[in-house]
């Protein structure tokens, strides 16, 4: 298990551990989009670590970040194959696993400022597994080439080959703009009162023409659809039609941040039920895209 306090005083190997792991779980989460599965590659990377630093011929580690990133972004790659094959057999979208923070945590698990929204994960899920380190050591981490080069083991002149790919990729399916956190989150709480409420209008007004609605129940949980819904006025008349159904009775909606931003997590009398995020068009108040997670595998961590 990975541990959560130095169980050593003076314990030089978990401290330098434990000072990186936010950053690490940062990077690898966003290459890989599952809560559990970064936790079990942090458990990796500590074993690794620890093996390594207390080895019979272990000598002092001069660039203790650079290391453990090498060590995670490579636990990642490996653990991202299994990921896919898993991807392959599953029942409808598959979306990033939420990653909601506590009611009392406004940070949450993620390094501040470098959670992805759930819009942009969805695009790196179509990059390749290389491509997609590369777009987050760079892209969001502010690793230079040759630091990327040297932790991928691939030349300077191949990742800039990957990083100029990805970055066009991205950029071409996801504008590089972010809306002001205060009008996502009313927008949110807007859109998230309207569809519980069965409010044909008010979706109307919050929802852009070229919306698209993205339902992960994985086959376990409620779900729209096994495909995403486009078009303003399906996706509101599908909503309209989920909110009469009778089992949506006694819902408890809170409030809280995930990926980045706000989010919506709709809890019933067993639990959590769906969390849902949506993304803005640029310069608009009006929603681009639904993301509503109701897999209850990946819905374990909030409480």
């Amino acid at each position: 298990m990975v541990p959560t306090a130095p169980n050593t005083t003076g314990d030089a190997v978990t401290e330098q551990f434990l000072d990186h792991r936010r950053l690490l779980f940062s990077v690898v989460y966003n290459m890989l989009g599952s809560v559990a599965d970064t936790e079990d590659v942090l458990q990796e990377v500590w074993l690794a670590w620890s093996a390594r630093l207390r080895g019979q011929d272990a000598g002092p580690v001069g660039n203790p970040r650079g290391s453990l990133v090498r060590i995670a972004v490579n636990q990642a790659l490996a653990r991202r194959a299994d990921i896919n094959r898993r991807q392959e057999t599953y029942v409808g979208p598959w979306l990033p696993e939420p990653l909601v923070a506590a009611e009392d945590d406004v940070v949450g698990a993620a390094e501040p400022g470098e959670s992805l929204s759930t819009a942009v994960l969805v695009v790196l899920e179509t990059l390749s597994p290389l491509e997609r380190a590369v777009f987050v050591l760079h892209e969001v981490f502010g690793f230079g080439h040759p630091q990327i080069a040297d932790i991928l083991g691939r030349t300077p002149a191949a990742v800039r080959q990957l990083a100029s790919r990805a970055r066009r990729h991205v950029h071409a399916r996801r504008p590089r703009h972010r809306a002001a956190p205060k009008v996502h989150a009313q927008v949110t709480e807007r859109f998230v009162a309207a569809a519980l409420g069965g409010d044909l209008r008010a979706l109307l007004e919050v929802l852009a023409p070229e919306v698209t609605l993205w339902t992960d129940g994985g086959g376990k949980g409620p779900a729209a659809g096994l495909r995403p819904v486009h078009g303003r006025d399906r996706v509101a008349a599908l909503l309209v039609a989920v909110a009469s159904a009778p089992s949506l009775g006694g819902l408890d909606v809170r409030h809280r941040q995930a990926a980045g931003g706000p989010c919506a997590v709709v809890f019933s009398e067993d639990g959590p039920l769906a969390v849902v995020m949506v993304d803005l068009a640029p310069d608009s108040h009006r929603i681009t895209g639904v993301y509503s997670v109701t897999n209850p595998d990946k819905l374990t961590g909030i409480r």
